[in-house]
């Protein structure tokens, strides 16, 4: 009996993977949280499938769930939103599993900055102007930063941030960037990437904690900061450089 961790996706119930929705149908148990996981996903389940919403329960009762269904002979799905490698609390679990021996896997699924970049129509590295993308998040009464990762000691890199689970304080969040970013930084905040009910907003630095407060968005959202949002006149990459398609030639003979 295996625990299947499988990213879910960003919301929209086509953006799982393949292989999580094949790992999705030969599980008979499957634990997600409802109120983030699109109730069509679960129709990848196999026919009879345990289905448990996990959305407002501790972790002994999921970690019991999943000892039921390991002494039942269950495979167990355990559905995620965006991928498992990222502010998931897949760590707490993968603990108390191996604490009991029942073995894991992980899924990998499309993270949530990733499909909020696509919505964006943006590409977050661009040559010339930004080749780097730092992913964190603010402190909460819940979870603290740790020291040395707090939003105004990171901003000092002035690199492309992603902050996930900071909407809720975007009046925090631009008051510690724009000193090091400048108040004219193009910011973007998508909410619900992927999903019927997106939303984007586009701004500066200077009006993002307005604009963003304006559009009533205070959860479930990537907020973007950098330069490369409103890249332009950028040089071409080598990718696709004549230099670079001479060397392919010749190095092919």
């Amino acid at each position: 009996m295996t625990v299947y961790f499988i990213g879910a996706g960003p919301g929209a119930a086509d953006l799982i993977t393949l292989r999580g929705a094949n790992v999705l149908s030969r599980c008979a148990t499957c634990l997600y949280a409802g109120s983030l996981v699109p109730a069509e996903m679960l129709e990848h389940c196999p026919p009879g499938a345990v289905l448990i919403d996990s959305a407002r329960m501790p972790l002994a009762d999921i970690v019991e769930h999943i000892a039921a269904a390991h002494r039942a002979g269950h495979d167990v799905a355990r559905l995620h939103s965006g991928d498992p490698s990222l502010y998931s609390a897949v760590a707490e679990q993968i603990r108390a599993l191996d604490a009991i021996g029942i073995d894991h896997v992980i899924v990998p699924g499309v993270p949530a900055f990733a499909a909020a970049a696509a919505s964006l129509g943006r590409e977050l590295t661009v040559p010339g102007v930004g080749q780097s993308l730092l992913i964190t998040r603010v402190s909460t009464l819940s979870t603290d930063m740790p020291d040395g990762e707090t939003l105004a000691e990171l901003a000092a890199t002035r690199v492309t941030l992603a902050l996930h689970l900071a909407a809720h304080r975007i009046d925090q969040v631009q008051a510690d960037l724009v000193e090091h970013y400048g108040a004219d930084c193009p910011c973007a905040v998508v909410a619900f990437a992927s999903r019927d009910d997106e939303q984007i907003v586009r701004c500066t630095l200077a009006d993002l904690a307005a604009r963003t407060a304006e559009a009533g968005i205070v959860r479930t959202a990537v907020v973007f900061v950098g330069r490369v949002l409103a890249a332009s006149g950028f040089p071409d990459s080598y990718l696709y450089s004549q230099a670079r398609m001479t060397k392919v030639a010749g190095d092919g003979h």
